[in-house]
């Protein structure tokens, strides 16, 4: 072996053991400022310094073509009712990926949710929820929301949880495991996640990029009517 290739190995090898450590800095530094506004089901809310919420924001996840929730969105949506039944916040946004008309996570959250006896007037929905650094920034500019319960699993409300704090929202998590999920797929989200995590703190703190799609602004405030057509960008 050369010298040259020697060198070369060496500062791959010094690239990859530093690249290795930011991302597990950063993680563990997101887990630990995070942990502290996460609880594990919505009667948990009553020890947080907040009386009530402006809103619950739901983070969507893959549906099938027959409409149908996947497992992980469908505990979701149940333990976003769940929140809503507490009292401790009368709002609800359903945010997920409705960026063609061929694949809708929003209606079919929204479908559920009215199945579930949740009036009209109390649900909110975002359709250019494409991520979650979409779905939160998209929560403050375009729904004014300043206090929120974010409902995902306990993985992802890490992430969820410190893009709403920087973005001025006061937010508190509910994880919403509430069933075992495939070992194999959970490590798949597991690695990605962390991968996520990093990209979403130089996203929060250096590049502050906009949403893919902002629009018209709904205040959380007001009726929740304007926010049920797709906007005509995303059609």
């Amino acid at each position: 072996m050369n010298k040259k290739l020697k060198q070369l190995i060496l500062i791959l090898l010094i690239i990859t053991v530093v690249s290795a450590l930011i991302v597990a800095v950063i993680n563990i530094y997101m887990i630990n400022y995070s942990a502290k506004y996460i609880v594990n089901n919505p009667n948990d809310l009553s020890n947080t310094v907040i009386d009530s919420f402006q809103t619950v924001i739901v983070f969507g996840a893959y549906v099938y073509d027959n409409g149908q929730p996947c497992p992980m969105l469908e505990d979701r949506l149940l333990t976003g009712f769940n929140t809503l039944e507490t009292g401790i916040t009368d709002r609800i946004i359903l945010s997920g990926d409705h960026g063609t008309r061929g694949y809708d996570e929003v209606n079919a959250m929204k479908t559920f949710i009215f199945e579930h006896g949740i009036d009209k007037e109390t649900v909110f929905l975002d359709h250019a929820g494409f991520s979650t650094y979409d779905s939160v920034v998209r929560a403050s500019k375009i729904y004014q929301v300043e206090s929120a319960v974010l409902v995902t699993q306990r993985y992802h409300l890490t992430r969820a949880v410190y893009i709403a704090r920087k973005n001025g929202i006061e937010a508190y998590g509910i994880s919403s495991d509430l069933r075992n999920y495939p070992k194999r797929e959970m490590m798949r989200y597991i690695f990605r996640e962390w991968l996520a995590r990093t990209k979403d703190f130089f996203y929060v703190n250096v590049f502050k990029p906009n949403p893919v799609f902002l629009g018209d602004e709904i205040p959380i405030t007001g009726g929740s009517e304007p926010s049920y057509d797709m906007p005509e960008d995303l059609s």
